[in-house]
């Protein structure tokens, strides 16, 4: 199985002048763990993802004032649809983090989590 078969293709992408709680409102809108941060003026983009919110909010930032921006993750290990999900599983745990962006030579085109690689791995797994 491969990325492109686990992987949610509806991508929440925000700015980096959201604050951590308009991210959060949309992320939990949405039912997602992370958000796609797009820097519209660079055409860069990186990860904020929930674990990001709740740090800054453990350290005492406060979610009204505190941007996207500052806590996006943009050192971004991305994935291909094509890789395996072992290959992503595998990427996932060396990197310690659980959502990667899925990339094609046009941009994101998803997102793939560890539990997106779970529910496609279960199943087959009680098929057999």
């Amino acid at each position: 199985m491969f990325v492109r078969d686990a992987m949610s293709t509806a991508i929440l992408t925000i700015g980096p002048a959201h604050t951590l709680r308009q991210a959060a409102r949309l992320m939990s809108a949405r039912r997602v763990g992370s958000a796609v941060v797009q820097d519209g003026d660079s055409g860069g983009f990186g990860i904020l993802t929930e674990r990001d919110i709740l740090d800054a909010i453990a350290i005492g930032r406060d979610p009204d004032l505190e941007t996207a921006d500052a806590h996006t993750t943009r050192d971004v290990v991305f994935a291909a649809p094509t890789w395996t999900l072992e290959e992503a599983a595998e990427t996932m745990t060396r990197g310690n983090f659980r959502h990667l962006v899925v990339l094609d030579d046009h941009g994101p085109v998803g997102i793939v989590s560890v539990r997106d690689i779970i529910r496609c791995w279960v199943p087959a797994r009680l098929a057999a």
